[in-house]
């Protein structure tokens, strides 16, 4: 089943600095809930894991991230992902990020995305699968902000980690994810059916 997926993002940030993000996996990875970076083959291949758990059911994807583009000029990045769970299911898809310069100040970040998934978790639907992708995307855009938004310190510009820093991970618990986007369905349905917020 193939997921479509588009987000924007306002970072308070200038734009070389978003850019020097979305091109380092480790800063990526760390504010992206449930998922851990393995190993940087080379500097457009990234091996990683992703957990996801769903009321008792427990998924865990180990995949590859390449970057088929990667244009600084341009701030646009392309990249294939593809991955499977140890359960027998597939994820497979392509991601691009572009990045704005808005006139009044912030960095604007647009994540577009095509995603062919298999397996158990698609027994949720594709309407629930789309409405938790949102919820993932907040959390990452308020970890996303958090970084780039907070003073820089001393010393952190150029500075280069030695290895690859494995950070602790916790599945994605889509549970409480469904029933917020299931209630947010109910609020919609609401709205338009007496044209106010139900108190």
């Amino acid at each position: 089943m193939a997921i479509e997926i588009v987000e924007r993002l306002q970072v308070e940030a200038p734009i070389d600095r978003v850019w020097q993000f979305v091109n380092d996996p480790q800063k990526v990875v760390s504010c992206m809930p449930g998922a851990g970076l393995e190993e940087v083959i080379d500097s457009r291949t990234f091996l990683g894991t992703v957990k996801v758990k769903v009321g008792a059911i427990t998924a865990s994807y180990k995949g590859r991230v390449e970057f088929t583009e990667v244009d600084a000029q341009e701030h646009r990045i392309q990249m294939r992902a593809e991955g499977r769970e140890t359960g027998g299911g597939t994820a497979k898809g392509t991601i691009a990020i572009q990045l704005i310069e808005r006139a009044e100040g912030p960095t604007e970040l647009v994540t577009e995305a095509s995603i062919d998934l298999t397996g158990r978790i698609m027994q949720v639907g594709r309407g629930m699968i789309q409405g938790v992708s949102r919820q993932l995307f907040k959390q990452f855009a308020a970890s996303t902000k958090q970084l780039l938004e907070a003073p820089i310190a001393a010393g952190e510009e150029g500075a280069a980690e030695a290895g690859v820093t494995v950070a602790k991970q916790t599945p994605i618990r889509i549970l409480p994810l469904l029933l917020q986007t299931l209630w947010e369905a109910i609020v919609r349905f609401f709205r338009r059916l007496f044209g106010a917020s139900p108190r």
